[in-house]
């Protein structure tokens, strides 16, 4: 009795193992990191998979706003861009239910490996996995309806060629959703000013700013460029920063 239980656990736990072997890049490298300038600006080091408790993310109804102020629909597929634990990925699940999909993308593959356990327990089908690098997201071309990037984009180390190299993974009329805080990027914020320099810079167009309740901070929407229209690498010019803190 004893082995056939230990056999069991081991199965099972063999099986929730599975998905996370398999994470890895969903699409071949993009544009190399050292055709890009680097931000001048200071970059935050990554220090947690998630930004505070989900319970009070849910109180201000954090998902709500975004998904109601991007036009989020059943159907879609939307990518977390830096999904860390995955507070979105399993919200947006849900929302874009059987017909959609989520791809939770992240360049630490130990975030992924967690977050594939964690939506095989509460039997998400919709979840795909995308590990990134620092420079690349490594998506496949016109995958996504929409992209979020939440409390993370102060983390981006190569934010220029990251942004370039995800321009081709956005289906014609993508949004991309980015929220932060207005706080320099050595807090853990990006100021908007800085945010729109940096987007602009490499091609994607301003569409709104909209101030999150309960001290969200800020979603910024943008549109993406068209990828046979997008700025030269070495014509990209880095923003300057002016919060003065580096």
């Amino acid at each position: 009795m004893a082995l056939a239980r230990a056999a069991t656990l081991l199965v099972a736990f063999s099986a929730t193992r599975a998905p996370a072997a398999d994470i890895g890049y969903l699409a071949p490298p993009g544009v190399a990191a050292k055709e890009f300038p680097s931000p001048q600006r200071p970059v935050a080091r990554i220090v947690s998979p998630r930004r505070s408790a989900e319970e009070l993310r849910d109180v201000l109804n954090e998902a709500g706003q975004i998904a109601r102020l991007l036009e989020l629909k059943p159907g879609m597929t939307v990518g977390d861009i830096g999904a860390g634990s995955g507070y979105h990925t399993v919200r947006l699940s849900y929302l874009v239910g059987p017909a959609g999909s989520v791809v939770a993308q992240d360049v630490r593959r130990d975030y992924l490996m967690e977050l594939a356990r964690r939506t095989e327990l509460l039997k998400l089908t919709n979840v795909q996995f995308a590990l990134g690098e620092p420079h690349d997201p490594r998506l496949p071309a016109s995958s996504l309806d929409a992209a979020i990037l939440v409390h993370m984009y102060h983390e981006i180390a190569q934010p220029y060629a990251f942004l370039y190299n995800l321009t081709p993974a956005l289906k014609q009329g993508a949004r991309v959703g980015i929220v932060d805080l207005e706080l320099p990027t050595s807090k853990h914020g990006t100021p908007i000013e800085l945010l729109r320099c940096e987007l602009t810079a490499v091609g994607y167009r301003a569409v709104a700013t909209y101030e999150l309740a309960g001290g969200g901070g800020y979603l910024a929407v943008f549109s993406p460029p068209e990828v046979a229209h997008r700025t030269s690498p070495r014509d990209i010019v880095a923003c300057a920063d002016h919060t003065g803190a580096r």
